[in-house]
């Protein structure tokens, strides 16, 4: 079992940025680590993956704005936004999936606000 707490959300003007933290109460280094954002009325989306070996994904509406990274050592991964817009603004969820005997194993944390503007 992983708890997830997502923090270092808020208001930013538009071309600001926010870096996002997600701590997980255990050891994170056989999960795949990702954010998600959801907009009111919309369907939860993905934001972002990083896998156990670094290897990262992202949705081509952040890709080249957006930075995911984790910290095996700390339990903690990041999610590093530049250059954010309006249509940025969600709720940005921190996910850990761990595929365990032919099971996938699928947490979530409690979400952090992003509202971006003016």
């Amino acid at each position: 079992q992983v708890r997830l707490v997502e923090s270092g959300g808020g208001l930013v003007q538009p071309g600001g940025s926010l870096r996002l933290s997600c701590a997980a109460s255990g050891n994170i280094f056989r999960h795949i680590m990702g954010w998600y954002r959801q907009a009111p009325g919309k369907r939860r989306e993905l934001v972002a993956t990083v896998s156990t070996g670094g290897n990262t994904n992202y949705a081509d509406l952040v890709k080249g704005r957006f930075t995911i990274s984790r910290d095996n050592a700390e339990n903690t991964v990041y999610l590093q936004m530049n250059s954010l817009q309006p249509e940025d603004t969600a709720v940005y969820y921190c996910n850990a999936k761990l595929l365990l005997y032919d099971v996938m194993n699928d947490y979530w944390g409690q979400g952090t606000q992003v509202t971006v503007s003016s």
